[in-house]
């Protein structure tokens, strides 16, 4: 997905988690705002198009893999 695409999908969500490594970053959308850059850092590699995997469960949107984030959105009770 390009970057276009990537942002739309990005302007739908409530929140965002972006997973690199051991690290999460958690973005608001609504209370952050975050700006076109901001967003662009964490959605998309280097080749310019939407990180892989990214999943999108309701209005959250997970870009990237890190399993305890996936166990901890995933198998709440």
């Amino acid at each position: 997905m390009k970057e276009a695409d990537a942002l739309a999908l990005a302007a739908q969500a409530d929140e965002i988690y972006a997973a690199k490594g051991k690290s999460v970053i958690h973005i608001d959308m609504k209370k952050d705002k975050p700006n076109k850059a901001t967003l662009k850092s964490v959605l998309l590699g280097p080749t310019g198009n939407l990180r892989a995997p990214t999943l999108r469960k309701g209005k959250t949107l997970i870009v990237g893999f890190n399993a305890e984030l996936y166990q901890s959105l995933f198998l709440k009770p």
